[in-house]
């Protein structure tokens, strides 16, 4: 088969040949001598092969260029240009966009190369451990923190089987959060998988955060909350009855008592007891706040809940909006007893100011959203509202908002208190999925 630059050679010669005979017949008719008609014929047909020779390099060169061109980019060599090339030109357009096409991957190149540097960087640097398994379960890619954790640098580790490096396990687990033993460190950690595709076979994207840490932190700030809690509590409570108990001692010690010491001591007995009272009720709210169990879900027609409440709350009257009937997938007791809580908190809030309670419920992505707002005088700091047993009511115990809460993350749901903004009191909004 003939190729494309000498079928070209072809095509000029044949473009030429009519008029190479012609002017040969005419030649040879023609009244010239031997010697005339040699070097005429010499001439004309040099001529007719250069004018061919030179139609296929004005044809196949510029191609040749732009093969050449084509194959540097294909070997990433993005620093070649085309010269010559003009917009007004047809070739010059095609070295023109050969030109640009150049430019153009040179620049992603640039980009995918800073990304790539950057994205290393960050897998070197994070404390999380990330692995990738190709779909033989074979280490493919691991960053720094998880060679420390296996206890070998990533030469040694890629290639080897899951098994190998005792990640079986973890990777066919369905639990989200596992406590694991590595050479590196033991602790309990959190695993998300993610599936990818690389050279057109599935991967698996393996990453393992260490909770540890986090969880101890929680831990102590939890601690340290609910020992300074309780020890307010305490304080509060011990106080008063060690200062009462060291009057009575004194009192009893007394040679001659006072006439009225029997009154002393009954008063002073009772501040006690009311006191080891207030303790008592402490720890149950306490005992109670902790016990919370796990809720029974069950249909729950919201729209007669919420009437029902509102009906229990006598000391003043509760404006509903506009109904919806709804049915929620919810524990009916826990989410009475959550409805309540806010209710009580409104109106007591609306008794300060004159002011009144509304209640009303929408539904939206499949979620059920309660807003109850009252007209009090608005909520001077938000930042203790969820805190155990912090109150600002005399005789509060300091645990509604906080079991509320409770019950609605464990319906996986949430629970926020508010200022009404340009309108006085306050709106307490809880969302739960329906």
């Amino acid at each position: 088969m003939l190729t494309y630059d000498r079928k070209v050679t072809l095509l000029a010669l044949a473009a030429g040949l009519p008029a190479v005979v012609a002017s040969l017949v005419l030649l040879w008719i023609g009244q010239y001598s031997w010697l005339a008609r040699g070097t005429l014929a010499v001439v004309l047909l040099g001529l007719w092969l250069g004018v061919a020779f030179a139609l296929r390099d004005r044809i196949v060169r510029p191609l040749q260029t732009v093969s050449n061109l084509l194959a540097a980019l294909r070997e990433d060599d993005f620093s070649i240009r085309a010269r010559g090339a003009r917009p007004n030109d047809a070739l010059g357009q095609v070295m023109l966009e050969v030109n640009t096409l150049a430019e153009t991957l040179r620049s992603q190149r640039l980009g995918a190369q800073e990304a790539t540097v950057l994205l290393r960087a960050v897998m070197a640097e994070i404390d999380v451990a990330i692995f990738a398994f190709d779909s033989e379960q074979r280490l493919v890619l691991v960053n720094r923190y998880g060679e420390r954790l296996l206890g070998r640098e990533g030469t040694n580790l890629v290639g080897r089987l899951a098994d190998d490096l005792g990640l079986h396990d973890a990777l066919g687990s369905p639990s989200t959060i596992q406590d694991l033993s590595f050479p590196g460190g033991v602790g309990r950690f959190e695993i998300r998988r993610t599936k990818f595709w690389q050279g057109g076979s599935p991967h698996e994207l393996f990453v393992l955060s260490d909770l540890s840490q986090p969880l101890r932190e929680q831990e102590r700030l939890a601690w340290r909350r609910l020992i300074r809690v309780i020890g307010h509590e305490l304080n509060n409570s011990l106080a008063p009855i060690k200062s009462i108990a060291g009057s009575l001692e004194s009192l009893l010690g007394q040679e001659t008592p006072p006439d009225d010491w029997r009154d002393d001591m009954q008063r002073g007995l009772a501040v006690i007891a009311s006191r080891a009272d207030a303790l008592s009720r402490f720890t149950s709210a306490y005992a109670r706040l902790a016990r919370l169990p796990a809720p029974v879900r069950k249909p729950v027609a919201f729209g007669a809940l919420m009437r029902r409440v509102v009906a229990l709350e006598l000391r003043l009257p509760i404006s509903i909006g506009a109904e919806e009937d709804l049915t929620v997938t919810a524990d009916a007791d826990q989410l009475e007893q959550l409805l309540i809580n806010l209710v009580r908190n409104a109106v007591d809030a609306a008794l300060e100011t004159g002011g009144g309670v509304s209640a009303s419920w929408t539904s939206s992505d499949h979620t059920l959203e309660v807003r109850i707002e009252d007209e009090g005088p608005g909520l001077q700091s938000t930042g203790n509202l969820f805190v155990p047993f912090f109150t600002t009511k005399a005789g509060g115990s300091g645990i509604g908002l906080v079991l509320s809460r409770q019950i609605a993350e464990g319906h996986g749901g949430s629970l926020a208190l508010e200022n009404r903004g340009n309108e006085r009191g306050v709106r307490a909004t809880l969302r739960l999925p329906l």
